[in-house]
């Protein structure tokens, strides 16, 4: 109980002008503890401006970018982790936290050219290695997501995103078999995961055998009832089989789960 009074003291706004340098620093670590994120943001930014050329404004400016971003405050997160760059530009965390950044926003050629200087500096960076992999899927750069995916999984052979990655990139090439044996693999170890049941069912359909795809996605909502992406595929694979009913009873749940109704526009037009 005293340690909770403390740390709910130190996120308190009061006489903000009359503490230090290090007290500000600290009272913000233990806000963000606390997940007192606003008033982590009013602690930084006063830290920052009480000493501007503090050499510990690198780790302030990057726990700023950490705190803006998680309140949503993209831009402004930006701009906190470029900062941080300023002073350490070889910064592998703080790289990483900016190239995760924009992934949230988007911006993915900007994530690419950091996710790149982290393999610069590091090239057995799993972090990097997993999200340039995705990144090149995106630009149909199969040959090279495949050697990112590769390199992962020679350093983690059980990397879960790595072999799903390599999974999903041989079902895009139409290596439907190698797809599979990864699959069912995972599956084989971790029969209740609900998002493999659906990565399963979508290399199925594509091989046209939509009844074991049934089959998988049932069990996909079973396990996880608010899995959107399993009821979208399953009233796609209804809609192809002109079961408009059914179609249209998933693409109105994935309009519940939070998938946003313009998305499924057509294909509820496509139901009537």
């Amino acid at each position: 109980m005293k340690i909770l009074i403390i740390l709910l003291l130190a996120c308190l706004p009061a006489t903000l002008s009359a503490q230090t340098y290090e007290e500000l620093f600290d009272q913000a670590n233990a806000c963000v503890a606390r997940d007192s994120l606003r008033q982590a943001e009013k602690l930084l930014v006063k830290a920052l401006e009480q000493e501007p050329k503090n050499s510990k404004n690198v780790i302030l400016f990057a726990n700023l970018g950490l705190v803006r971003r998680q309140l949503g405050e993209y831009e402004k997160a930006a701009e906190s982790y470029s900062l941080a760059l300023n002073m350490a530009p070889e910064s592998v965390p703080i790289l990483l936290g900016r190239a995760a950044l924009y992934m949230d926003m988007g911006k993915t050629d900007a994530a690419y050219a950091d996710y790149c200087q982290v393999i610069d500096e590091d090239k057995n960076n799993k972090e990097a290695l997993q999200t340039r992999a995705y990144i090149y899927v995106t630009r149909r750069d199969y040959p090279t997501a495949r050697n990112d995916y590769n390199h992962l999984l020679e350093l983690d052979p059980q990397n879960y995103s790595g072999r799903l990655g390599l999974a999903t990139l041989n079902q895009k090439e139409g290596k439907y078999r190698e797809s599979l044996d990864i699959l069912n693999k995972m599956i084989a170890e971790m029969p209740r995961d609900a998002i493999l049941y659906v990565a399963r069912a979508s290399v199925e359909r594509d091989m046209k055998h939509d009844e074991l795809a049934l089959i998988d996605l049932e069990e996909a909502t079973r396990l996880d009832a608010s899995l959107s992406d399993a009821y979208l595929l399953r009233g796609d694979i209804y809609l192809d089989q002109k079961k408009k009913a059914l179609a249209k009873a998933d693409y109105q749940k994935t309009i519940e789960l939070g998938v946003p109704p313009a998305e499924l526009y057509e294909r509820l037009k496509m139901c009537r």
